[in-house]
């Protein structure tokens, strides 16, 4: 396993329906952890690089309406 960290901001802070997607973004075969900061404006994700790559990360996050920039 080939841990990476991703930081992400955000285009607006982030709202309630969307951080229940966020709860479940871990069951994403690959992701492990995704952490939202205090002021719901940032987003790091902790994913397996032997499984995702970068843009299927993005696309996960994408797909689940969240605003990444």
């Amino acid at each position: 396993m080939t841990k990476v960290t991703l930081h992400y901001n955000l285009a607006r802070p982030l709202t309630e329906p969307e951080l229940g997607s966020v709860a479940n973004l871990p069951s994403t075969y690959g992701i492990a952890r995704v952490q939202v900061a205090p002021g719901l404006d940032t987003l790091t994700v902790d994913y397996d690089a032997s499984r995702m790559m970068k843009t299927d990360v993005e696309s996960v996050l994408h797909r689940y309406g969240l605003p990444i920039v």
